[in-house]
């Protein structure tokens, strides 16, 4: 009993409460971050926001949760069952499964693993998937249309985040997080690379579904793209997901591009504040840029919005893995 307990128990046990304790800051962090768009951008478009529910409206979030899954679930006569309800979940796991690999600090990740952006690119890749299902289940003929379109848009701008994650990769030689991190010590690559940055930041809008790549939201102004079936708890999750997936990007163009945990400058006063808390307040910063760019933004058209990603970021993007590949072989700079 006693090896069992130390051998197999003991060890499950902490590996559950480590995700615990990274699944439930999230979850909190994505209901608040609901609150925090609607705030910010009434704000920035002289409204109130919510205001009613709970002390300076904090409360909103519980109550949006709540009637949404309180509400009465829908499933269209010619829906498959189990796809349809799989897709929402799917869209939502996968947005959690990301933080598995995420550095918070040195040392201070769930696993460690020497391919961890790989396994961010593939995680992030998967996502289609949870949309193409949902379009198709449903059987309707409106929510299949927005559910290619919004798969085309995310694969689209998928080649250029590959191509802004091989040229970081080119400077760092490994393809472990947390190296990408220390890497950084001496400058961020936001510095460098900072055409790179704009161009994974702006897929990282167009990936999550957000303004002003907002198609999903806008089919002919009529319905909501491939979630247009869906209502109550299934409609949560993927609202759910997509908040998750917002702080997911952050978290990587905070990696890759702003240094994690490190401060901005190796002196005190900035060395005394914590990693984890460096590496929260340029999550937020990201976060506002995307509540920035929604409030100000108009609406791509969807030939726009393939033209910008086929046309200049893939040309671009590619053409700096070359020049990147070029400067390092050229002065020996290379990563050993």
């Amino acid at each position: 009993m006693a090896e069992f307990w130390s051998g197999f128990l003991l060890p499950l046990i902490i590996i559950v409460l480590k995700i615990l304790a990274i699944i439930v800051p999230l979850l909190v962090g994505v209901a608040y971050l609901t609150y925090a768009e609607r705030k910010v951008m009434s704000a920035m478009q002289l409204r109130q926001g919510p205001n009613i529910v709970g002390p300076f409206g904090l409360l909103q979030p519980f109550a949006d949760g709540l009637k949404l899954f309180a509400k009465e679930q829908v499933l269209p006569s010619g829906a498959n069952r189990l796809l349809y309800y799989m897709a929402p979940m799917m869209t939502f796991f996968l947005a959690l499964l990301g933080w598995a690999v995420i550095p918070f600090d040195a040392g201070l990740v769930l696993a460690d693993i020497n391919v961890g952006i790989l396994y961010l690119f593939a995680i992030s890749s998967l996502g289609v998937y949870g949309i193409i299902v949902s379009g198709w289940a449903s059987n309707s003929r409106y929510a299949f249309l927005g559910g290619l379109r919004s798969a085309a848009q995310m694969v689209s701008y998928e080649v250029s985040i590959g191509f802004v994650i091989i040229s970081v990769l080119l400077c760092v030689g490994s393809l472990n997080l947390s190296d990408i991190v220390m890497a950084q010590k001496t400058i961020w690559f936001v510095i460098p690379m900072l055409p790179m940055f704009v161009i994974f930041f702006i897929s990282g809008l167009a990936e999550t579904n957000r303004a002003p790549f907002d198609l999903p939201e806008g089919e002919s102004e009529l319905v909501a793209g491939f979630m247009v079936e869906y209502s109550s708890a299934p409609f949560a999750l993927f609202f759910l997901g997509e908040y998750a997936n917002m702080i997911l990007v952050s978290a990587m163009t905070t990696i890759l591009f702003l240094g994690g945990w490190l401060p901005p400058f190796d002196i005190a006063p900035f060395t005394w504040i914590p990693g984890p808390v460096w590496f929260a307040l340029k999550i937020a910063f990201c976060l506002f840029v995307f509540i920035w760019v929604r409030a100000t933004m108009p609406r791509f058209r969807y030939d726009q919005l393939m033209r910008l990603g086929w046309k200049v970021f893939l040309p671009f993007s590619l053409g700096w893995v070359v020049l990147t590949a070029g400067v390092l072989v050229a002065f020996g700079w290379l990563p050993k």
